[in-house]
């Protein structure tokens, strides 16, 4: 009789995070066993990974550093690919007036890809912009926090600009689209819808009218939308952003984060907040 073959093992970095927690997800229900690094596998933020369908027996949670070689080495062996999405999105002011956490992307992104055409490593970067959607973890993440505050609205002035959106269960099949589709190489964007500050406001009061939503919107100059048609060639189907908005706000009100807190009104993060508004 045969035995049967062990699944494909996969590593995903920062496994307790928005995204990450999704794509462990889906990985789990697709058969594979992976190895998800978190800064503490004892940590109640990431007992959720445990919860999830198939862990207790296709899931290992390592504790490991993206700055430690040693852990990171540990984490990874034996696996046939790496999803690397340990980089958090700052949630707290700035001290610096540069944004570096954006410069520290572009960098990690070109390091990598020099990287991978130096040692004949297939490397593919993934790029998202605002990712809503559902949590799974327990904290609620800083693009959580920026639709809760467009929902709630309250003293910070936000420009209407044109913001690109993608629903956080799209990122994750994305990027197991892309690990499984051998022909894929490079970048690629991953916005599959647009939509300036006032038409999402009028979106969100016209799904939600029992919500204040943000009211104080400047004017500003449009720059021109992304497009994802070479991810949705490796056929990639998106869901709309009326399904995405819904299932956000459904899980904001169930987690209770669209209550009103007295004495301490709703404030968009410090990521997006204009210049004065610190």
């Amino acid at each position: 009789m045969s035995s049967t073959p062990p699944p494909p093992r996969v590593c995903v970095t920062g496994g307790g995070g928005f995204i990450a927690s999704w794509l462990v997800k889906l990985l789990l229900s697709r058969g594979y066993a992976v190895h998800a690094t978190v800064r503490d596998p004892g940590n109640p933020k990431n007992a959720h990974l445990k919860e999830l369908d198939r862990a207790p027996e296709n899931l290992r949670l390592f504790k490991a550093d993206v700055l430690d070689y040693d852990t990171l080495t540990h984490a990874v062996e034996g696996c046939e690919g790496v999803f690397h999405l340990a980089t958090p999105v700052p949630g707290d002011k700035m001290v610096d007036p540069e944004d570096w956490y954006s410069v520290a992307k572009i960098m990690a992104e070109q390091a990598a890809l020099e990287y991978g055409d130096k040692n004949g490593l297939n490397v593919v970067t993934l790029c998202p912009p605002l990712v809503f959607g559902p949590l799974l973890q327990p904290t609620v993440n800083t693009s959580s926090k920026f639709l809760i505050y467009v929902v709630k609205g309250g003293p910070d002035v936000m420009n209407n600009k044109l913001w690109h959106i993608v629903d956080v269960r799209d990122v994750a099949d994305a990027l197991l689209l892309l690990y499984e589709k051998k022909e894929s190489s490079g970048r690629y964007i991953c916005s599959p819808n647009h939509i300036c500050t006032k038409d999402l406001v009028a979106l969100l009061k016209m799904m939600y009218p029992k919500y204040n939503c943000v009211d104080n919107i400047l004017d500003v100059d449009q720059k021109a939308s992304l497009t994802c048609q070479k991810l949705m060639d490796l056929g990639w189907e998106p869901r709309a952003l009326e399904e995405t908005l819904k299932d956000s706000v459904e899980c904001y009100e169930k987690a209770g984060a669209l209550q009103d807190v007295p004495g301490h009104p709703c404030r968009l993060p410090h990521l997006f907040r204009l210049a004065g508004d610190q």
